[in-house]
């Protein structure tokens, strides 16, 4: 029973792209690993840019940096 969680920060992801995520790390488990789908879990967690940090930085500190 393979549990999948993806962390994304929620800036506009669609239900589209979140359902390809989902089919596509299904089919991926199924592939290599010959996983049973039926028993595969994929989480997407989406996460406030300002709850994600990234070298010492909040992102949106992070992307302000690289911006300037």
């Amino acid at each position: 029973m393979p549990y999948v969680n993806i962390k994304v920060t929620r800036e506009g992801v669609t239900r589209e792209q979140k359902a390809a995520l989902i089919a596509g790390v299904t089919g991926l488990l199924v592939r290599i690993l010959d996983k049973d789908p039926a028993t595969t879990h994929v989480v997407i967690d989406e996460v406030d840019p300002d709850n994600w940090g990234l070298g010492g930085l909040s992102v949106p500190e992070h992307r302000a940096r690289r911006a300037a």
